[in-house]
């Protein structure tokens, strides 16, 4: 894909705490991957409920060209998710900073271990993610989490009722260095 933006610019991407009013800048980034059934839709309602979970990538001139949110499940796991950006800025390293981001926020929270369900397996495993495929956490941990009414923990433990949404995804593990 060719885009009028030089693989130099990405120092001057900027990434920072999402704002309420992001929310459909948010919406724009993610609809092309809602479309293709890459990410889940989210509603207005429900983006706002999360917006301090997002990050948001900035141009040069301040336009939104990412976006990419930490959920916490558990005492030391989260999942980076609704990772997206503006089609033009794909591989200028806008995704690469996001994820920085995330995974910062991942260890100022104390979080130790960060889950993904991805498409983009090549990406995620050029910052130290690993496919998985048994259950990650203690059957005790488990049974918390399954009462959980969120789509993406239930992604995690690949309950039956998401298998649709699932299919074709990989599911990868990070564990953070506190170095």
């Amino acid at each position: 894909m060719t885009s009028g933006h030089s693989t130099s610019l990405a120092g001057e991407i900027t990434v920072r705490k999402a704002l309420a009013s992001d929310v459909p800048h948010i919406q724009r980034l993610i609809s092309p991957y809602v479309e293709r059934r890459i990410l889940l839709g989210k509603d207005n309602v429900t983006l706002y409920g999360s917006i301090q979970q997002f990050q948001i990538a900035l141009d040069p001139e301040g336009t939104p060209i990412g976006c990419g949110a930490l959920n916490v499940f558990w005492d030391d796991l989260a999942e980076v998710r609704t990772l997206a950006l503006d089609a033009d800025w794909i591989h200028h390293g806008v995704g690469h900073k996001l994820l920085d981001g995330l995974e910062r926020d991942a260890l100022d929270l104390g979080v130790g271990r960060i889950f993904c369900l991805t498409f983009e397996v090549d990406f995620f495993t050029k910052h130290g993610y690993l496919e998985i495929g048994e259950s990650v956490v203690s059957p005790e941990v488990y049974a918390e989490l399954v009462r959980s009414s969120d789509e993406g923990v239930a992604e995690f433990l690949d309950l039956a009722r998401v298998k649709p949404n699932t299919l074709g995804n990989t599911r990868m593990l990070k564990v953070l260095s506190r170095g």
